[in-house]
């Protein structure tokens, strides 16, 4: 049997999947054309069929070193995230009493991260962090004191806070459409205290100015 009659498996499915989805963020490909090569992914029923669906679009790894491919997105299915994600604990807790504490680089999401702050200030930067799953979980209390969310581009941040002479302001976010998009859910309170979330391009992607 030729190996492009062979029957399609849910693996191959998400690896085209996956594909589509870093086309759209390199902008190869609108957000209707993706829509359309989604129904034909869930149509095709040989590798064949999946190969025609990505059959103008470079494989990722020439993405990678053309500099154009990961560079908005959290990773959620490279070789290398599933490394990390499973070591995944479930949670982790951040504490800033008085003081400050801060993540960045490159670090694993958990699918739940508490954030509790009095009097003090915490940093995360997820734009090379590594999501544990698709959607993640961010719970912050925080008392005369701060948060900042630092967000790549091309994700759902879904604001499910309150806040008692305070607040969460997120700004700078596209809009977002695609349900397959990875997603950060802010749960907690702020009182006489503030959250803000922005979305920003990673550091090593920006030039330097002569």
């Amino acid at each position: 049997m030729e190996p492009e009659h062979i029957r399609a498996s849910d693996a191959d499915r998400d690896r085209v999947s996956q594909r589509l989805r870093e086309a759209v963020a390199e902008g190869r490909l609108t957000q209707a054309e993706h829509e359309e090569r989604i129904d034909a992914l869930y149509r095709a029923k040989t590798v064949g069929e999946l190969a025609e669906i990505t059959h103008d679009l470079p494989a990722p790894s020439e993405s990678h070193r053309s500099g154009e491919s990961g560079e908005d997105r959290m990773s959620v299915a490279t070789e290398e995230a599933r490394r990390m994600a499973a070591a995944s604990t479930g949670r982790e807790n951040i504490v800033a009493v008085f003081g400050g504490a801060e993540r960045k680089g490159r670090w694993l999401v958990e699918p739940r991260t508490n954030v509790s702050v009095l009097c003090g200030g915490v940093e995360l930067d997820l734009r090379d962090a590594v999501l544990s799953q698709r959607e993640v979980t961010i719970q912050c209390a925080v008392v005369c004191g701060g948060v900042e969310i630092i967000v790549p581009h091309g994700v759902r941040v879904v604001n499910n806070t309150s806040g008692i002479l305070g607040g969460t302001s997120v700004h700078g976010m596209d809009a977002v459409t695609d349900p397959n998009l990875p997603v950060i859910r802010l749960t907690g309170t702020c009182m006489l205290g503030g959250i803000e979330v922005k979305a920003k391009r990673p550091k090593r992607s920006r030039k330097k100015r002569r």
